[in-house]
């Protein structure tokens, strides 16, 4: 067991998988972008937590988890969604509540799953994802199949019994598990220091004998270092991980929160700090890629983004009748 070291930047991490964690990083910037001004414009309604400011820490775990591996996140979770493959068609159809979306519209932002991509569930409820992932994890072992399970939450869901109760479980069944808390510093709109009694969420995993990562999730080499230590020992059958990665959240807890909780020099200077361009600067001045490289990916993604949303908004809303299938079998029980 080790308690809570903090991780620090991978030296010599390949350029073309740091240019691929940027690549998703983006991906999801200018995915967010897209959504937040069409909710301004008054085309679409509903809710919608953007996931500005935490883009590096689902980027950095996608380039070391396998398409067969499992993620499970939250309600707060289209960064994780994205960055596990879920098609931005597919994705985007649910956000709008039409019939093609990967839930045929019944989900909506807060309950997106993908199996096919490996996203087994978003869930509505703070804390709920990591029992539900424990028992994941423990199909997989009991299959031998290799495969890893990623939980994503926030710092709030570590005061919930469900956070406790599922470390103690996947601790004691050695489960290839990985809990990833997403530090933003902010539970809705509690601050840290206001509802947790640690200072750092990592040391928590000591009372369960868990190996327990403390890292900047803004960092990508030090977040790809955490992701990669983690990931590995679960494949390897050494059990799971508590990581901690701590960040930003640039915009309120949902669409609409006017943030007056948040001090204004606080987020002003985490917004600087964007990760994402910082990350850009360090990709051209590493020489890893050229600006005109650059600019031809985030010209793709923006061309797909848009594919997506027109896509969705041309596509039927889900039918009435939708409601019943899907959820009760037909026929006798017997």
């Amino acid at each position: 067991m080790t308690t809570s070291p903090e991780a620090t930047a991978v030296e010599g991490v390949d350029g073309d998988v740091l240019a691929g964690i940027y690549t998703t990083a983006v991906k999801i910037k200018l995915y967010d972008e897209k959504y937040r001004a069409t909710m301004r414009a008054g085309k679409i309604g509903g809710m919608y937590y953007s996931p500005r400011g935490q883009e590096i820490i689902p980027s950095a775990i996608s380039a070391v988890l396998a398409p067969e591996d499992y993620v499970l996140t939250i309600y707060r979770g289209v960064h994780d969604q994205i960055a596990k493959g879920v098609p931005l068609r597919t994705l985007t159809a649910e956000f709008f509540g039409r019939a093609s979306g990967s839930c045929k519209g019944k989900g909506g932002p807060m309950h997106i799953t993908d199996p096919s991509s490996g996203l087994i569930v978003t869930t509505g409820v703070v804390g709920s994802g990591m029992p539900i992932g424990v028992g994941v994890a423990l199909s997989a072992h009991l299959r031998k199949s290799g495969q890893v399970t990623v939980v994503n939450f926030g710092d709030g869901a570590s005061n919930i019994g469900a956070f406790h109760e599922a470390l103690n479980l996947a601790s004691v069944w050695n489960l290839p598990v990985v809990f990833v808390c997403q530090n933003n510093r902010y539970a809705e709109y509690t601050t840290l220091a206001d509802g947790t009694s640690v200072e750092r969420i990592a040391d928590r995993g000591a009372a369960y004998s868990m190996r327990s990562i403390h890292v900047d999730g803004n960092d990508p080499e030090a977040m790809y270092g955490a992701a990669r230590t983690a990931i590995d020992a679960a494949r390897a059958g050494d059990g799971p991980t508590l990581v901690e990665a701590m960040t930003y959240r640039f915009f309120g807890h949902v669409m609409g929160d006017g943030m007056e909780y948040m001090p204004e020099e606080e987020l002003r200077a985490a917004m600087e700090a964007d990760p994402v361009v910082r990350m850009r600067e360090k990709l051209l001045a590493a020489g890893h890629r050229s600006e005109a490289e650059l600019t031809r990916v985030e010209d793709g993604l923006r061309a797909e983004i848009e594919d997506a949303f027109e896509y969705a908004m041309s596509q039927p809303m889900a039918e009435p009748e939708e409601l019943t299938t899907d959820v009760y079998a037909e026929g006798a029980i017997r």
